[in-house]
């Protein structure tokens, strides 16, 4: 078995485990976000996909709130996946786009409602995450 030593110093990517059962609802079942989450509340594509629905819909404080709960249970996942609070989440594993996605959902309902400060934390947090989701949510 070969190691792959982080030549750059920091701390290694954090890869999400998968919920193929709530994948698989959203999929197959054609089950609605909502009662994805009631099943897998720790599941964020769910709340970050609640949290788009509402933004669409002008529903903006509603929006933050989905965004923000299924950012902080995403944040409970990463810390279960050995996360120290920084490093790369990379975008293209696709258990990590739930949580990116609630982070990007977070700084835009945040900018809607005049919390600058939250908005370019939550944007800054998102880029040091992920260049690549970055560049794909900032819209």
């Amino acid at each position: 078995m070969t190691t792959h030593k982080n030549l750059l110093g920091g701390p290694d990517p954090t890869y999400l485990p998968e919920n193929e059962e709530a994948y698989r609802l959203l999929g197959e079942e054609s089950q609605p976000p909502a009662e994805v989450a009631a099943k897998h509340p720790t599941f964020s594509l769910a709340w970050a996909m609640l949290a788009d629905d509402a933004f669409e819909a002008g529903r903006v404080v509603e929006s933050y709130a989905y965004a923000r709960t299924g950012y902080h249970r995403g944040l409970d996942s990463l810390r279960r996946a050995g996360w120290k609070g920084h490093g790369p989440i990379p975008w293209d594993h696709r258990a990590n786009r739930g949580f990116l996605r609630c982070l990007a959902a977070l700084a835009r309902a945040a900018g809607e409602i005049n919390e600058k400060d939250e908005t370019e934390r939550c944007w800054q947090f998102l880029k040091d995450s992920s260049a690549e989701a970055y560049t794909e949510l900032k819209r």
